[in-house]
């Protein structure tokens, strides 16, 4: 099957799941802004989204959909780096033309995976699955807190300076991977033209750049408060 067995059909397949969780970081982050306006809001949205049947359908699919977009990423990166064979040592300054974030999306993925798993241990593991396991309360440092009470574990987590600085460096690798990921995956999926090239570039930037303040505004937003309790 050319899809599975082709570069171009490699990069089609990351493309198309990459614009998928594109949308999730859409939705993901214009859920967590609610969080500063109203933790009660906060709080609601995140009942919504436990253990209901419709919770867990939409949790597997963004995992499978991110478990092929990271599978795919590493093979074409294997492959890309067998292609070059000796040559990938012996470049040592960045072409030109070739921004930091194109040649390094292998690098700034492991570091978003590595974020999104300390994201999963502070709060997934502790809500939606804690309910799928049928708890209805964890503990939460010295405290006990409903496993829906997103609230608390923003309020709790973001107060914690080095846990802030590590999230923000998340984002900022985020940043650099939407920037060139976003608009790579447009061109790749064939949404793109001469004079649409740019354009996409540019959307790209604006739509990563609204995305990492929409979640840095989060982690500030809460560290500014806990420094005034």
């Amino acid at each position: 099957m050319w899809l599975l067995n082709s570069s171009i059909g490699k990069k089609l397949i990351m493309s198309i799941s990459g614009v998928f969780l594109i949308l999730f970081l859409l939705f993901h982050m214009s859920m967590n802004i609610v969080a500063v306006f109203s933790a009660d809001a906060y709080n609601m949205i995140c009942e919504l989204l436990g253990a209901n049947w419709y919770a867990l359908v939409g949790t597997a699919v963004l995992a499978g959909g991110f478990l092929v977009h990271i599978v795919f990423a590493f093979m074409l990166t294997l492959q890309n780096q067998k292609a070059r064979g000796n040559q990938s040592y012996a470049v040592s300054e960045r072409p030109k033309g070739v921004d930091f974030a194109s040649q390094n999306m292998f690098i700034l993925g492991t570091i978003v995976v590595l974020g999104l798993i300390m994201h999963f241990a502070q709060f997934w593991y502790k809500m939606q699955f804690a309910e799928i396991l049928g708890h209805h309360e964890v503990e939460l440092g010295t405290a006990v807190v409903g496993v829906a009470d997103g609230a608390a574990f923003i309020k709790y987590w973001f107060s914690n300076p080095i846990i802030c600085i590590l999230y923000l460096i998340w984002f900022a690798a985020l940043w650099f991977h939407l920037t060139h990921g976003f608009w790579s995956a447009i061109q790749t999926i064939g949404w793109s033209n001469q004079i649409w090239y740019n354009r996409w570039k540019c959307i790209s930037n604006i739509f990563a750049t609204v995305v990492f303040l929409g979640f840095a505004l989060v982690v500030v937003t809460f560290f500014l408060k806990s420094l005034c309790a």
